[in-house]
């Protein structure tokens, strides 16, 4: 009997016996995919009312936003080594449990207190999309690899611009808590598909769980995360904000330390910092950035009032229209990234989808006066991005062993939510601070937009250079998660 076969019950060999049913497996974990990106932007449309209805202060509100974003950054990584040592299926199971749950608290809310709970609880199951690319990485025929890594790695933008159209006209014409039905019977559809098509994880690596490196990364980047969230509202030279993001860099500084000297490390240093592997993150962070601005400024754009000689004047209905191709054309365009990273290799297809992010954000400076505009945009960002997310799984598996799959593909989510964030803070600060107020009402001026996109193609560009700078050839290694060319 091997290692392995303690953790399985009768019905799992049976399953393993007669072999995976891969299109379901695909399809269960793009679903899964599809159910946590909607739930991150569930309560977009309702947050203008939301102080309203739990009777606090916009700031205040804002938490069900902020919460969800640390407990997603913090939950990823450590899901995926807790992925890694004891099953990727188990730890799925749990983290779509923790956002039924979270549904569940937040559907019978009525209080600011239990909803940022509700929100943290869902926002723990966006790492189920690093964990369904690394479970595809175990179970599928390398053949069939590259084109089921892309259509899950887009699902982190499909479901949030297909389900933002969704969520308005929820928000408008019926209750709040709605939303968070709607999330948890997703929720459930998830676990049920999980069960039944994704067969148990035999790939276990092996050592230890680092308890102590998982506090110090969930506190380091609690830190980091919070201080840029919140630096516009606090004050960016604040003590408090100060305090809390050099307090956070300084605990990642000692983790990072720690991380080198621990036998069974939460996330390997020393692999983290290989060439392929550093620069892919960073271009990671600056992919989110110019992903996230999108439904930050071309909301804004689209829903000033045309009054003030800078808005398009639409609903938040039709707003969240306008931007669905970008997500839609995520999709339709994973086949065809896949054949590129096939035939070209991740690196060609990460250059091609910064580069067009660049050319989208370029065009929005001076493209910004009708509705079509809006939509080219925010279609050329997703044509890139859908190239970009295809391209990085692939290019982080190739570069790790085996043992590290979930864990490095935890953080890489959790670069691309640094990025999120820092587009949120400076795409926010900029806005705020470039404004017209015609007729008493106030919205972002023409060169607070101009300039906010100016700041995204020039995020972009940075994500150029750190594609030019990776090995045009990786060099080959037997313990890589993914076969590489010589």
């Amino acid at each position: 009997m091997s290692n392995d076969d303690h953790w399985l019950s009768d019905t799992d060999r049976a399953r393993l016996s007669r072999g995976p049913n891969e299109r379901a497996i695909v399809a269960s974990l793009a679903f899964t995919g599809l159910v946590a990106s909607f739930m991150m932007t569930l309560v977009t449309p309702l947050l203008p009312e939301l102080p309203g209805i739990l009777g606090v202060s916009t700031q205040d509100a804002l938490w069900v936003v902020t919460a969800t974003l640390l407990a997603a950054a913090v939950a990823t990584p450590i899901s995926g080594r807790l992925g890694d040592l004891y099953g990727k299926r188990r730890m799925m199971l749990v983290l779509l449990g923790s956002l039924i749950l979270g549904s569940v608290v937040a559907g019978f809310s009525s209080s600011l207190i239990p909803l940022v709970i509700g929100r943290a609880l869902q926002g723990a199951g966006l790492g189920v999309i690093a964990l369904g690319i690394s479970i595809l990485r175990d179970v599928l025929h390398r053949d069939r690899l590259g084109k089921a890594i892309a259509l899950v790695s887009a699902t982190l933008g499909i479901g949030g611009a297909v389900g933002l159209p969704i969520s308005a006209v929820i928000s408008q014409y019926l209750d709040w808590h709605v939303l968070f039905v709607v999330s948890g019977l997703l929720g459930v559809v998830g676990f049920v598909l999980v069960v039944v098509f994704v067969p148990v994880s035999t790939l276990r690596s092996e050592g230890t769980f680092d308890y102590v490196g998982a506090v110090g990364l969930a506190a380091g980047l609690v830190g980091i995360l919070l201080a840029i969230s919140k630096g516009n509202e606090w004050g960016w030279a604040s003590p408090l904000t100060l305090g809390i993001g050099l307090g956070g860099v300084a605990v990642i500084g000692l983790w990072l330390v720690l991380e080198l000297r621990v036998d069974s490390p939460l996330i390997d240093i020393r692999v983290a910092m290989r060439r392929s592997v550093l620069l892919t993150n960073l271009a990671s962070v600056t992919v989110g950035f110019a992903f996230f601005a999108t439904a930050v400024a071309l909301p804004l754009l689209l829903e000033a009032p045309t009054d003030t000689g800078v808005g398009l004047g639409q609903s938040m209905l039709i707003a969240s229209l306008c931007l669905m191709p970008s997500g839609l054309v995520m999709w339709a365009m994973s086949g065809t990234a896949a054949k590129l990273i096939a035939k070209h290799g991740a690196r060609i297809s990460l250059l091609l989808g910064v580069a067009i992010i660049a050319v989208g954000y370029l065009l929005a400076i001076f493209l910004m006066t009708e509705i079509w505009h809006a939509v080219l945009v925010a279609t050329a960002v997703g044509f890139g991005v859908g190239f970009a997310y295809a391209a990085m799984p692939t290019l982080i598996m190739a570069a790790v062993p085996a043992s590290e799959t979930a864990a490095s593909n935890g953080l890489n989510s959790v670069m691309r939510t640094l990025g999120s964030t820092a587009a949120s803070a400076v795409i926010g600060l900029i806005l705020a601070s470039n404004i017209i107020t015609v007729d008493g009402v106030t919205t972002p001026n023409t060169f607070g937009f101009q300039l906010s996109f100016g700041i995204c193609a020039a995020a972009a560009v940075i994500g150029v250079v750190f594609t030019l700078m990776l090995p045009k050839h990786q060099p080959r290694d037997d313990t890589a998660s993914l076969p590489v060319q010589h």
